[in-house]
């Protein structure tokens, strides 16, 4: 299916999203390796990790929604790398989206939300770790100008088996 970007609005992430965002990671929780989180949350649970995402600054939340009926497509996010000071410059970003909203431009529309968003915060640069195999995912990192810079072996159990994570950055 070609994109269809007129149906899709992105926007920043609002609390009211709340339930959607987490219905959708939870479908990742339960069925793929995508994420390494192996038990799905709650709403309650998840609100700490969307309210870490405010409208500016360089932690940020996109959301897309159908336009016609506001249902959430997919989002893209940009946290903390590592908690210590000096990775202040440093983001990761992270996208998902909706199982049935695959192959029609969300995750492009995503990203460049996210990176214009970005844009004249003061970051250095952007990493994505990406469970593997997940050509479509990398696919769209390498698009936005993220490069292969090493693969963690065997570092996440889930579903009885080993997973690798390959890393990308992307100089912002």
């Amino acid at each position: 299916m070609p994109p269809v970007h007129a149906e899709v609005q992105v926007r920043p992430g609002v609390e009211g999203d709340l339930v959607a965002l987490t219905d959708l990671y939870n479908h990742y929780v339960r069925e793929t390796a995508v994420t390494f989180d192996t038990v799905p949350f709650t709403p309650a649970e998840r609100r700490p990790w969307l309210l870490s995402h405010p409208v500016d600054g360089p932690h940020r939340l996109m959301v897309a929604t159908d336009a016609a009926y506001g249902r959430v497509l997919g989002y893209a996010s940009s946290s903390p790398f590592r908690a210590k000071p000096a990775y202040a410059t440093s983001v990761e970003t992270t996208v998902y989206v909706a199982p049935d909203a695959g192959r029609r431009g969300i995750g492009t529309l995503l990203y460049q939300a996210l990176f214009g968003a970005l844009a004249g915060e003061g970051l250095h640069r952007a990493y994505a770790g990406i469970a593997q195999p997940n050509a479509a995912s990398t696919r769209l990192h390498e698009r936005f100008g993220f490069r292969y810079v090493g693969t963690y072996r065997e570092v996440g159990h889930k579903f009885g088996r080993w997973w690798d994570v390959a890393w990308h950055e992307k100089e912002l």
